[in-house]
């Protein structure tokens, strides 16, 4: 079966999450196919979660890059290791549905995407289970930040967001990451027995979530940040820490608002 292997000691074992995935991408590549069909739940890639807003539409053709992107953002259509196999072996992917004989979505390498549409933003994606920490007054010296998360790091905590405020003096720092909910009393653990760091106080929200908006277009299309920060404002949605790459941009906002935030982002950048 696609999701089983064998590792270096011959036993048979499991490749983890979108094993069959990337068994299908190895194999396409091995026997040099022009394409490799995965075959799933959903018809394909969508503009955003269809069950978060009803205006999701489907994605004809979609970078390596955005996929990624929105993978590792939240989208659980393909996994992000598949993906990354696939764009390594330039092998493009279609995702189609098990259940209708529907056109799926194609994932691929670069195109010129003005022959198709002038959408800046290809897709938004979202997640429900974050959590945020807020380490204040801590001395900023060389290291600080390598001695905050190496625990955290054996302990295959991962963390995602991170912002750092410097005091205007330059002696002190505040940091604030942030990690999946269910791992935060972990990390308060962690943060607490760490011997080689001090603080003047440890703070923690949960019921987060992480809203991105996600295109290639962005890099030389002016003004998405302001479009992106003036939705939210007009529905009142306050954003916590600010994430942003060349073909990305996140937010963290209260989970409470998600819906509204995918919805006020969709109309935004004309994906209804």
């Amino acid at each position: 079966t696609g999701f089983q292997g064998i590792n270096n000691s011959m036993r048979i074992t499991t490749l983890g999450r979108g094993g069959s995935d990337a068994s299908a991408i190895m194999i396409a590549k091995f026997l040099k196919a022009d394409e490799c069909i995965i075959y799933t739940d959903v018809d394909g890639v969508y503009t955003t979660d269809p069950r978060i807003h009803y205006k999701a539409k489907k994605i004809k053709k979609i970078e390596y890059d955005e996929m990624l992107e929105m993978a590792s953002l939240g989208s659980r259509v393909m996994q992000p290791t598949s993906v990354q196999d696939a764009k390594l072996n330039d092998i493009d992917i279609t995702v189609k549905s098990s259940f209708f004989n529907k056109p799926g979505t194609l994932i691929t390498k670069k195109f010129n995407k003005k022959k198709i549409s002038s959408q800046i933003i290809t897709g938004i994606s979202s997640t429900k289970n974050d959590a945020k920490i807020t380490i204040a007054g801590v001395k900023d010296k060389p290291g600080i930040a390598a001695s905050i998360f190496e625990p955290l790091s054996k302990n295959l905590i991962n963390v995602d967001m991170v912002v750092q405020n410097i005091s205007l003096d330059g002696k002190e720092t505040d940091l604030t990451f942030t990690v999946k909910s269910e791992d935060i009393k972990k990390t308060e653990k962690l943060v607490k027995n760490n011997k080689k760091i001090t603080y003047r106080k440890l703070t923690f929200d949960k019921n987060l979530s992480k809203v991105s908006i996600i295109g290639v277009g962005m890099i030389t299309a002016p003004g998405i940040t302001y479009r992106m920060f003036k939705a939210l404002a007009s529905k009142k949605i306050n954003i916590m820490v600010i994430s942003t790459s060349e073909i990305k941009i996140s937010v963290l906002i209260s989970s409470k608002h998600i819906n509204t935030a995918v919805a006020a982002l969709h109309k935004e950048f004309k994906l209804d």
